[in-house]
């Protein structure tokens, strides 16, 4: 069975309802579009539930749609047809809404037409004949509330009864203007046919629209006024922003405490051995780089849940819409950015809220610019070790606290004048028009973002931590060959310390020796990775970005030219693997990862090769 609908119709809510955890998500063959699959039982019966991407209608412009037409007509390879189809609309906006519903009948499949948020088209005074408007459509028609489960049983009854026995057919499948309408009229015209159906339905039905909410009359003078709404979008992002540096710090520091605990107790239930190293420094600092990440994901799909639930993500994507479209990017693309800030991997998937491919692609490409938290122990580091703590600003601004600032703002910088040059060249094309309908204001459903926290979460883990635990251990064999009389060798003569040495001469122009190569090709794996290696290069126990000892190592290894180039390549330079990993799958190919890893490693060796010039020239 296909549950399909228009965004913002309670769609995912509804299909959570239904399934609950029993659910999987996976990719659609050969697409970025993600399909979630949920069992409904009932009795004795098991029902597969499909939910369908969001689409307003089929005119094919969007993956999206495409990907929903091509799962109703049962073209995807390796997915049948669907039995039957689920259209759920928005109560509250049928005019609209309903345009869907011909579109769907047209596929020639069973269909139960729910009214869903009844409750509020009730409380607003809205009318309509069930009845009636089942019989001008022909579907059953049944009123829910996904959000209070009203309505849910006699879902779950159509969905075993037509699994038991299948029967109907579309009432337009014979009708002149139904499908062979749509081939042979201009889609404009197709548009204006089916508006006039859906309104003379609607007035046989008796339909009285609900009244407008006042609240969110109200609410919109104050969120999309031309002053206080841009000021207003300002403090939600500088709340995320906070939220997600500050509130995970407590659960960041618990998880990386658990796995400091677990990884003590393997280490003192093994003897010293190759198994003991691999366990402790391989999988358990793997898999720990990783979920440390973990709560700022949470913390993110917390607040991106809310904002779409309560209709404000809307507001806030016309807004910036405003700004962004002069550098080529959508206003959609405004949260993936700031998500940016906590971790790109997350950041690339919200991508998906941007629905012209183009814009979507502009936006993957350029959000590793964005300043992750994993840069920030290699910002602090070698700030501290190389820039002095003099006052700027008197006691408002020092020259540590500027540096920082100056490398955030040259990432910004990065991102906007990349994605003007995407939008000119390799992605250029007519950027789509930004049209949205705005749903009202509403109460959010915990029940629903708590779904998909479980469900990003789980992503997240699957995807990018079992990359980062592959390198990370790869990272770990080859600190242990070639082995010396059945020893490790040094730091220096093993294979990672030979690769450094490799690329020393390509990166001795950059005032680097073969030590920050080996911390470079280290960080592959994680960019806060070099931290840690650099203090084993330099014998340093207990290396962290605070570590006096490894600052004065520092100091007596490397110039403050060099320094400063090593932090302007970390701006540009894309060293995360997992990031590269996950812009394969949500571009489905690696031609656009390539090309992302090899553009940002030009532009850091650039950046870095200008900078070290240019500070030896000035002395």
């Amino acid at each position: 069975m296909a549950l399909v609908g228009p965004p913002n119709a309670g769609k995912t809510t509804f299909f959570n309802q239904l399934t609950g955890l029993r659910q999987k998500v996976a990719n659609y063959p050969g697409v970025t579009v993600e399909k979630h699959v949920g069992r409904v039982e009932v009795d004795d019966t098991r029902v597969e539930l499909l939910d369908l991407p969001g689409v307003n209608g089929f005119s094919g412009r969007s993956l999206d749609e495409r990907v929903t037409m091509d799962a109703l007509a049962g073209t995807i390879e390796g997915m049948r047809r669907p039995d039957a189809v689920v259209l759920i609309v928005d109560a509250t906006r049928l005019e609209t809404q309903l345009m869907l519903a011909e579109p769907v009948l047209e596929e020639g499949l069973p269909t139960l037409l729910v009214l869903n948020v009844i409750d509020e088209f009730e409380a607003r005074n809205g009318r309509i004949d069930d009845e009636v408007l089942a019989e001008e459509l022909g579907v059953e028609v049944v009123r829910t509330s996904a959000r209070t489960g009203r309505g849910l049983d006699r879902v779950r009854t159509f969905l075993v009864e037509t699994s038991r026995h299948p029967r109907w057919e579309s009432p337009l499948g014979h009708s002149p203007a139904g499908s062979e309408a749509a081939v042979t009229l201009p889609m404009i015209d197709v548009l204006s046919a089916r508006r006039r159906r859906i309104r003379d339905a609607l007035q046989k039905a008796g339909y009285i629209a609900p009244a407008m909410s006042g609240l969110t009359e109200k609410l919109d003078g104050v969120f999309l006024h031309r002053v206080a709404g841009p000021l207003i979008f300002l403090a939600v992002v500088l709340l995320v922003f906070q939220a997600i540096f500050t509130w995970a710090v407590p659960l960041m520091d618990g998880v990386e405490g658990l796995i400091g605990l677990t990884g003590g107790w393997v280490a003192g239930a093994l003897p010293q051995g190759l198994l003991r190293s691999l366990l402790v420094d391989g999988v358990w600092a793997g898999v720990g780089s990783v979920v440390v990440f973990l709560p700022q994901i949470l913390i993110l799909f917390f607040f991106l849940g809310i904002l779409e639930d309560t209709g404000y993500m809307a507001r806030a994507a016309v807004i910036a819409d405003r700004s962004m479209e002069r550098v080529g990017l959508q206003g959609r693309a405004f949260l993936p950015l700031l998500s940016g800030y906590a971790c790109a991997v997350p950041a690339i998937l919200a991508a998906r809220t941007v629905e012209n491919e183009r814009d979507r692609l502009a936006t993957i490409f350029v959000t590793p610019f964005m300043t992750c938290s994993a840069r920030l122990p290699v910002y602090a580091l070698l700030i501290a070790a190389f820039i002095p703590d003099r006052a700027v600003l008197g006691p408002f601004l020092g020259a540590r606290a500027l540096t920082l600032l100056g490398l955030y703002a040259l990432g910004i910088a990065a991102a906007v004048g990349t994605a003007f040059l995407l939008r000119r060249t390799f992605l250029k094309g007519k950027g789509s028009d930004f049209l949205m309908e705005l749903p009202p204001y509403r109460l959010p459903s915990m029940k629903s973002v708590l779904f998909r926290l479980w469900d990003r979460s789980w992503i997240f883990l699957k995807r990018a931590g079992t990359i980062i635990f592959t390198v990370t251990v790869v990272l770990w064999g080859l600190t242990q060959v070639p082995r010396i009389d059945g020893a490790p060798p040094t730091v220096r003569d093993s294979a990672l310390g030979q690769a450094g040495q490799l690329i020393e001469p390509v990166i001795a122009p950059l005032g680097f020796d073969w030590r920050v190569g080996v911390g470079i090709v280290s960080s592959l794996a994680a960019r806060e990775v070099i931290v840690g290696s650099l203090g084993t290069i330099y014998g340093v126990e207990d290396a962290g970005e605070d570590s006096f000892e490894l600052q004065d190592a520092l100091q007596g290894a490397m110039s403050t030219e060099a320094a400063v180039a090593l932090l302007i390549f970390y701006v540009f330079a894309l060293m995360c693997l997992s990031t590269t990993a996950v812009m394969k799958r949500e571009t489905a190919g690696w031609k656009w990862p390539i090309f992302q890893f090899a553009y940002m490693l030009v532009l850091a060796y650039g950046g870095a090769w200008v900078a070290y010039r240019l500070l030896l020239l000035g002395g």
